[in-house]
């Protein structure tokens, strides 16, 4: 545990730290094509669309009805799929860090540092360990399956849980969309919005603390 005089200073992953805004969705085709194989199911075409996409919808529900199966193991099946696979695609090097990332190490001596994101746990975890990035003292994405999904930002689940694991008080919450900016003002954060090539021209109805271009201009802000 840091000590709780330290500012808590965190980050999103997916567009702040690694770029690309996020998993590519062929990852969560090619898993859900895993899962029917795994179940050895015949899917026609109708309910292969309403169970192809990332969320846990209707659709999604719906679908897994046609087939006389459990949505909520069958979803967890394909997460776990998409994990692998988005696992694979960051070995073979489709992503890497943004070159500001570098910026982030320098924090460490003045503040507590934590990545909090909507990415799978695993992910998350191989991209902190694949690229050294040490200086995070607290490293959570979310858990496979409906009730990681259901405990993403915007809600300020894993945020919250970054906080009272590092006894923080005070902090700050770097993120590139709304959902960011929400879950850090409900995990009583500021949020600091970096504005990236993905989501230049993204308007915020909620008004974060400050906005970046570059992680490089956090130690003057903080």
């Amino acid at each position: 545990m840091t000590d709780s005089t330290q500012q808590l200073v965190l980050f999103d992953m997916d567009g702040v730290v690694l770029e690309g805004r996020g998993t590519d969705d062929t990852v969560h085709d090619r898993a859900l094509d895993d899962a029917i194989d795994d179940r050895g199911l015949a899917v026609d075409a109708d309910t292969h669309a309403l169970l192809a996409g990332y969320e846990y919808d209707t659709d999604f529900v719906r679908g897994c009805d046609r087939l006389g199966i459990d949505p909520v193991e069958f979803y967890d099946r394909r997460e776990r799929h998409s994990a692998s696979y988005a696992i694979d695609r960051l070995k073979a090097g489709h992503r890497t860090l943004y070159p500001d990332s570098d910026a982030i190490a320098a924090l460490a001596d003045d503040y507590t540092l934590g990545v909090i994101s909507n990415n799978y746990n695993s992910v998350v975890e191989f991209v902190v360990d694949h690229y050294g990035l040490d200086a995070f003292e607290y490293v959570r994405g979310r858990d496979p399956g409906v009730d990681g999904f259901y405990r993403r930002k915007p809600r300020p689940n894993y945020l919250l849980g970054c906080r009272n694991a590092l006894g923080g008080t005070d902090g700050v919450y770097v993120g590139d969309r709304e959902t960011d900016v929400l879950a850090a003002r409900r995990a009583g954060l500021d949020a600091i919005f970096i504005r990236r090539d993905h989501n230049n021209d993204v308007s915020l109805p909620v008004e974060p603390r400050a906005e970046i271009d570059s992680l490089t201009a956090l130690p003057a802000l903080l």
